[in-house]
């Protein structure tokens, strides 16, 4: 439903991901995040170089491919279930490998390679946590069955804009339940009979649009992006 608002602006270039793939496809794997930022943000590399790990058989990491797709985005939309009061695993794996953009190092050479002390020190040295995608701006939509789609979309949200992405405005976040405490074996009949829903979604992707377009026409301004602030972690 999103991608028919998408696809019928022709200058609009549409990635979609499809996060599903990871339990369909032989060998496609998002490797759990290391931790490494826990140590210090400079030992924490942009994009992250923890994998491939071929001595531990760690090999064939998507995010190989899915880092650059982040980085050429204007505009990113999420649309995700709700799996028992969370975000689906393969997206919650997602976006803990996307810890290294919000502070990570883009330079290993600074910590040669992945040396902790030497990290540390760059550290209190002083670090500027360089947010590698501020400013793109985002929607999201959560939906569920019966609990959990407020919290989800929230935990999402806030996960964004911390790392400086923008939402795209009121009508580009939303959380709805389809089929309310009814049987899964009609949910998709229930999302057919709820059309609200669906013009919901494509406003949301309409908002997401309006907003990129602007965005790039220097005319979408976020009150107090170019305020600094105090601490940064």
């Amino acid at each position: 439903m999103a991608l028919e608002i998408f696809h019928a602006l022709p200058e609009a270039d549409v990635d979609v991901l499809d996060l599903s793939r990871l339990a369909s496809e032989y060998g496609r794997h998002i490797h759990p995040c290391k931790a490494c930022f826990s140590t210090a943000p400079a030992l924490c590399h942009w994009p992250c170089s923890c994998y491939p790990n071929y001595s531990l058989g760690q090999t064939q990491d998507w995010m190989s491919d899915i880092y650059p797709m982040w980085v050429a985005a204007h505009g990113i939309m999420i649309v995700t279930p709700v799996n028992w009061y969370q975000a689906s695993s393969p997206l919650k794996l997602m976006m803990d490998r996307l810890v290294c953009a919000d502070g990570g190092n883009p330079d290993p050479t600074r910590t040669y390679g992945k040396d902790a002390a030497r990290a540390k020190e760059i550290e209190l040295a002083g670090w500027d946590y360089p947010r590698h995608l501020a400013g793109r701006l985002f929607s999201v939509v959560v939906h569920g069955d019966v609990e959990g789609a407020e919290n989800v979309r929230r935990s999402i949200s806030d996960r964004l804009c911390f790392m400086h992405l923008c939402p795209a405005g009121p009508t580009a976040e939303l959380d709805r339940y389809i089929g309310y405490w009814k049987p899964y074996a009609t949910s998709h009949e229930e999302l057919d009979a709820d059309t609200a829903i669906q013009e919901e979604v494509r406003n949301a992707a309409r908002t997401l649009l309006e907003g990129v377009q602007k965005n790039l026409a220097g005319q979408f301004a976020a009150a107090g992006e170019r305020l600094t602030q105090p601490r940064q972690k």
